[in-house]
């Protein structure tokens, strides 16, 4: 028997945040038989002809199956799922992570956590209808193809928008201080088309009211062209995009660096930037793993599971970022790790956010870790530690 209450607990906590708009998203896994083919369920919130919903994703061995649900029909079939159908249960919402798991004997533990996800939802069909970046009236986002003239996101580029949107949270949430009259200096590694770039803008600029001055920085000249024209249609005063790559860029003194999908190595290159900067904040969201992927030759009990190459390839994304997090801590940064975006929308969805700390770093216990971590996967160096020894 289960601990009275625990999963009714769950189960009301879960029905309370559909009903106030904190609810993010709710998982079931670890199935109580082996043999079922139901190997877990993904709840989230959606919106259908301006009927608040939700989701539900059967995700079997084979197919999935959607279903969308009121929050009645949601709330019996956890009651119906748990614990017959599944053993651990995960609801993140607005304020807190509920974590229920069950044992074989159908005991019951349940855990309350901080919340590990973003405040606002991502979902095909906004629930929430505030963005912290508005299509409407949006000259840039017209201009580069996110929106039309009546500030209507094209269906194309939804996931586009999501992705904007879901990136300024996470900077917004990031900011340690949101009012300050001295000039906040940003520069953007590797812009590309300037999507972020001039979202970024928009919300330190007018939403936050900042004295900002941005710099993107593009290898593409035409790119570069591009966007320096959309900042003057768009009246964007203090933002200007340079064609340069990041290695030969000359970074002055800046608050805050990002670099999003800087390919492999580029990663540490804006890494390294950032830190010679003395940058308030470091953001960048990797894109390829190629250099820790070659050297990893494993030493320990994960040699066997590590022999097949899809194995390999996630091991090898994870060392080095996690890598990247502790060599950045060692340089006096607080970092986390997050979740960027949903893997259906992209599978590029990790984001590496450091922010410079008052306090000493532990630099011996770290570069002990460090040493560890790469003598356990046969790893001779990481990029960003020989560019950090130069």
């Amino acid at each position: 028997m289960s601990q009275p209450g625990s999963t009714q607990v769950f189960i009301t906590k879960s029905h309370e945040s559909f009903a106030d708009n904190s609810f993010i998203k709710l998982t079931l896994s670890k199935p109580s038989s082996k043999s079922s083919d139901l190997v877990n369920l993904f709840i989230r919130p959606i919106e259908i002809k301006d009927e608040m919903l939700l989701q539900v994703t059967h995700r079997y061995k084979t197919k999935d199956i959607t279903k969308n649900l009121s929050i009645a029909e949601t709330t019996n079939l956890l009651e119906a799922l748990l614990p017959a159908t599944f053993l651990h249960a995960t609801l993140f919402t607005r304020d807190n992570d509920f974590r229920l798991m069950f044992n074989k004997k159908r005991k019951s533990t349940l855990l309350k956590q901080k919340p590990s996800l973003s405040l606002l939802q991502e979902f095909s069909h906004d629930w929430i209808k505030s963005r912290l970046i508005d299509g409407e009236n949006n000259v840039y986002l017209q201009k580069l193809g996110v929106t039309d003239h009546d500030g209507k996101v094209f269906p194309t580029m939804s996931d586009k928008y999501r992705q904007i949107n879901r990136y300024i949270e996470i900077v917004d949430g990031s900011l340690s201080e949101k009012k300050s009259d001295d000039k906040f200096k940003v520069v953007d590694m590797g812009s590309g088309k300037g999507y972020l770039t001039f979202a970024l803008y928009d919300h330190l600029k007018n939403n936050l009211q900042l004295n900002v001055e941005m710099t993107g920085v593009e290898m593409r000249p035409d790119l570069v062209k591009l966007c320096n024209e959309i900042a003057i249609e768009a009246k964007f005063n203090e933002i200007k995009f340079i064609e340069s790559n990041i290695v030969n860029f000359d970074l002055k003194s800046i608050d805050m660096l990002i670099a999003l999908h800087a390919c492999d190595t580029a990663t540490d290159d804006a890494i390294y930037k950032g830190i010679k900067a003395n940058a308030k904040y470091i953001i960048v969201a990797p894109c390829c793993h190629k250099q820790i992927r070659k050297q990893m030759h494993p030493k320990n009990e994960m040699k066997p599971v590590l022999k097949h190459g899809i194995f390999l390839e996630r091991q090898a994304e994870m060392v080095t970022d996690g890598l990247r997090a502790l060599i950045m801590e060692m340089h006096g940064y607080q970092t986390k790790v997050i979740e960027f975006i949903s893997t259906e929308h992209t599978p590029k969805n990790v984001m590496l956010i450091g922010q410079k700390s008052q306090k000493k770093p532990a630099n011996a216990k770290i570069s002990n870790q460090i040493h560890q971590i790469k003598e356990s996967f046969g790893i001779e160096y990481h990029y960003l530690e020989k560019l950090l020894d130069q």
